[in-house]
């Protein structure tokens, strides 16, 4: 027994004179050769020596022994394993006959940590006899093989649950044959799968296999009944085992739900989806029990493998009724998608018409300022008799009539010059009243509703009422035989129901209703373009609809059209709140007086320069003229310092704000007036005073007095 190994060192330094084998010096050379190779080899080796049958192992052995080492060395071998004596005996009996024994994967139930447990072993007993040939007793190699064994018995039940929950698509009996199978597998009185609610507060038992035939499934289990730690160990994800429930602390003072099932044991295996417990797997045992990291496994395996195939099957079924429906479903998406292509396709022609009517609007701007100024012109200067006069009078009235059409043109492409203020809405509304029912005549009713203490609209007060009347005279127009013309404002906040395209904030909704033959959808879808119209030749332009809707897309807000045939219409103005307080109204008009100094004219059209610059010559001013900002600019190079910088916009280099800006780092003295044919609302500066093309002699004059605050 010269080994090195820590049992050998025991086995010299034990005190065997108590022993029936006494001292090692005095034992058989067989025993010290069984012994010696017993100890040399690193299979578990363990041998029984004598009547007593002495139990002596080596160092792979003592894993087995537990708790048992090292008491054992030395032992009876009856007393070392009381607990599977009764298994072992006859295969002992057998090898001190002679005859050797050989078992394979021999269940045996040890108590090793303090609780029985379920072990598998594969080993042999061999005769060992001593130097006279007489069997004395046997050498036992043995290798654990519980690992081996429930493995198998692991893929078998899994393999079995591939092949039942396989030839199923129906959630339900997915989850009842697992659970079966599961309760006979591990050998339980109770399977039952639950899903729990949205809160993961309450888990309902879908599916329930019992041995005792009374079944959960329907019930409901809150969890905050089970206590604190049990609810967190699941909703941590974490699978709960309770060996004896009676004893275990975390159910202390809950016992009642278990006892009223005579559960004692349970096995909890929690499935979380996207960070919430979504549903368990329950195994319940009307005895203690402790459960073994293979039953866990098995268990765990279980319920993710039948969740896999619950979900898989829901799945199909969800796909098998999207199908069903696929083809209305289909057609609906096609409807939808044709109605979005509608709606695109008319937003982007109404694009289209604001670009090109803008455009046109601006270049008429610029042929209309030149006939204003001469018109205006030869009125002031009364050229002519009482004929010619009256002919000049008629040329303007027929001007003013084109500088509206092309300012209704600018409404409806977004692109008209707005003086936005704080406006009260609610006051304007009721301020036009007496002018609405003028409009509209005895048969319609005139009905305000605008209570006071409303939140203002940043609008442009001018235009904005310019729009009232466009509504209520198509309102009026479209009740012949008379009705109700309803004209009320609310507010509406953040959170309020808003259009869909409409940003974020609180508006103030003007709504002009009436009670006359309505609009069909085909017209209700093109009421907001520019010159249609139902009214027939010679009754309206067709462009109050449009110019209010542009109105209110330029100021950030909305028009909506409400309407059907026989039932009336409701157009609704949407206009963004402002928390400034209201503007009183309009300005007053100063009147102009004659002026002196000299004035610098700026513009790349000839025609409007020459009108710009005689009406300034008729107040009172020395002009100078520039085709261009740089010519401008040079001019002030050369020493020309102007009283006053009247200027266009848009111009090839330099624009009017930039000259503007130039002019005034030169000479902080000049005052500027910009004169625009439209709004550039992107780079026109809303602190420079401005004047609207096309513009007559009057217009100017206190557009000018105006710079002088």
């Amino acid at each position: 027994m010269g080994d090195d190994t820590e049992t050998g060192a025991l086995i010299r330094a034990a005190d065997w004179a108590g022993t029936p084998l006494g001292h090692p010096k005095g034992w058989p050379l067989s025993l010290k050769a069984a012994v010696g190779m017993m100890l040399a080899t690193r299979q578990p080796a363990c041998l029984a020596w004598g009547p007593e049958l002495t139990f002596i192992y080596n160092d792979a052995y003592r894993p087995i022994l537990a708790g048992r080492h090292p008491a054992a060395l030395g032992a009876r071998l009856p007393e070392v394993w009381p607990d599977v004596w009764p298994d072992i005996e006859p295969l002992v009996e057998t090898a001190l006959s002679g005859g050797s024994t050989w078992s394979e994967d021999m269940h045996m139930v040890m108590t090793r940590k303090g609780y029985p447990e379920d072990t598998w072993w594969s080993f042999s007993y061999s005769p060992l006899r001593d130097d006279a040939g007489q069997v004395v007793g046997f050498l036992d190699l043995c290798l654990d093989t519980t690992a081996k064994v429930m493995g198998e018995r692991q893929a078998k039940a899994l393999g079995d649950l591939a092949d039942l929950t396989g030839a199923t698509r129906d959630p339900a009996e997915v989850q009842r044959l697992a659970a079966a199978l599961l309760g006979r597998v591990l050998g339980v009185s109770r399977v039952s799968y639950g899903e729990a609610d949205a809160k993961a507060e309450r888990v309902i038992m879908t599916r329930d296999w019992t041995l005792t035939g009374d079944s959960l499934a329907g019930e409901v289990a809150t969890l905050a009944d089970f206590g604190p730690q049990i609810a967190a160990t699941l909703a941590r994800g974490e699978t709960l085992r309770i060996d004896d429930i009676e004893t275990d602390p975390r159910a202390a003072g809950r016992l009642q739900p278990y006892r009223d099932r005579g559960v004692r044991a349970g096995l909890a295996i929690p499935l979380i989806r996207n960070g919430r417990l979504t549903a368990a797997l329950v195994l319940l045992g009307t005895a203690p029990r402790r459960w073994s990291d293979y039953d866990v496994a098995l268990a765990e395996a279980f319920a993710a493998r039948t969740w896999d195939a619950v979900e898989r099957a829901r799945a199909e079924e969800a796909l098998q009724a999207l199908n069903e429906t696929l083809e209305s479903r289909v057609a609906a998406r096609t409807a939808e998608l044709q109605e979005a292509q509608e709606a695109l396709r008319q937003a982007q022609k109404l694009e289209a018409m604001g670009q090109l009517t803008g455009g046109v609007a601006h270049d008429f701007n610029n042929l209309l300022t030149p006939i204003f100024g001469s018109l205006d012109l030869l009125q002031r200067r009364k050229i002519g008799g009482e004929r010619e006069q009256k002919l000049i009078e008629g040329a303007l009235q027929s001007a003013e009539r084109a500088r509206v059409l092309v300012q209704r043109l600018l409404a409806f492409a977004r692109r008209q010059p707005l003086q936005t203020t704080a406006v009260d809405v609610s006051a304007l509304v009721v301020d036009m009243g007496d002018l609405l029912d003028s409009i509209t005549g005895p048969q319609i009713r005139v009905a305000i509703e605008a209570h006071e203490g409303l939140p203002a609209a940043r609008a442009d007060r001018n235009q904005l009422e310019m729009a009232i009347l466009n509504l209520g005279v198509n309102a009026r127009d479209a009740m012949p035989d008379g009705g109700v013309l309803r004209l009320s404002v609310t507010a509406v906040g953040p959170r309020g129901k808003r259009p869909s395209d409409l940003a974020e904030g609180s508006y103030i909704r003007l709504s002009v209703a009436d009670t006359g033959v309505g609009m069909d959808e085909a017209t209700r879808t093109r009421a907001i373009e520019p010159f249609f119209s139902t009214k027939g030749v010679g009754k309206g332009t067709g462009l109050g609809l449009s110019m209010a809707h542009g109105l209110a897309a330029q100021l950030g807000g909305a028009l909506t059209i409400a309407s059907a045939p026989g039932l009336g219409a409701n157009i609704e103005l949407w206009l963004p709140a402002t928390e400034e307080a209201a503007d009183m109204g309009p300005a007053e008009t100063r009147c102009a007086t004659a002026e002196s100094g000299l004035a610098l004219v700026v513009d790349d059209e000839p025609l409007v320069r020459a009108a710009t610059v005689a009406s300034l010559s008729e107040l009172g001013f020395g002009v100078i003229e520039a085709d261009s900002g740089e010519a401008a600019l040079a001019l002030m190079e050369s020493g020309v310092r102007p009283k006053v910088l009247v200027t266009d916009h848009l111009m090839p280099g330099l624009t009017g704000v930039e000259l503007a800006r130039q002019v005034q780092n030169r000479s902080p003295d000049c005052a500027v007036l910009i004169v625009s044919g439209y709004a550039e609302v992107e780079d026109l500066a809303p602190d420079l005073p401005r004047l609207v093309k096309p513009f007559r002699h009057a217009d100017l004059a206190a557009a000018l007095a105006s710079t002088r605050g």
